[in-house]
């Protein structure tokens, strides 16, 4: 690849790391994009024995590349991103990867193609630990960083795309747990 396009294509992908999500980090600051991608793809790497008919490598792809459009229009939290949102992310997604050599731009539009079908295994576990990375994050951050929504949200949050596989209801059920004590002890606290 040309050494002017890489950098190019780089200095886009840095964008992520100064957009920051809804997601704060156990030390009381926002969470960038970059950070979330980042742990996502780590998680894939980590649970690869449980699913040994998946092929990993390309769950580990999407999750680097799953959040690339927020480079261009920041994160909107998946609770106030319309159809309007989606399709403006997409649009400048899918013409930033246009723009880039045959090589990469045919291999991101099919990984794109089949994260938006969610019909394969790889699509279906990329899509499952999306949400589960974000419930631990919450989990992990200070109650004091939910808004109201996220009291009822984050117990059940990634619950509907890990029902289709054992390993990924058990983790979710722990996430979950998780979430309802946080709260309970709260509330505890706040009674004494």
């Amino acid at each position: 690849m040309e050494t002017d396009k890489l950098l190019e294509i780089l200095s886009t992908a840095s964008r992520l790391k100064d957009n920051t999500r809804h997601s704060w980090t156990p030390k009381g600051r926002r969470e960038s994009v970059a950070e979330h991608s980042w742990r996502l793809s780590l998680f894939a790497y980590f649970i690869k024995d449980e699913f040994p008919d998946v092929d990993i490598d390309k769950v580990i792809k999407m999750c680097i590349i799953h959040d690339m459009g927020e480079a261009f229009t920041g994160d909107i939290p998946s609770f106030n991103k319309t159809e309007k949102d989606e399709s403006k992310e997409l649009s400048a997604l899918f013409g930033w990867v246009k723009s880039l050599p045959e090589q990469f731009c045919n291999e991101l539009m099919d990984l794109y193609k089949e994260m938006l079908e969610q019909k394969t295994s790889e699509a279906l576990l990329y899509k499952a630990l999306d949400k589960l990375e974000a419930a631990i994050a919450h989990n992990e951050a200070d109650l004091g960083t939910w808004i109201e929504l996220e009291y009822k949200l984050n117990p059940v949050y990634g619950y509907e795309e890990c029902q289709y596989n054992p390993y990924l209801k058990e983790l979710q059920d722990k996430i979950r747990e998780i979430s309802i004590d946080k709260i309970n002890n709260q509330q505890k606290n706040k009674e004494t």
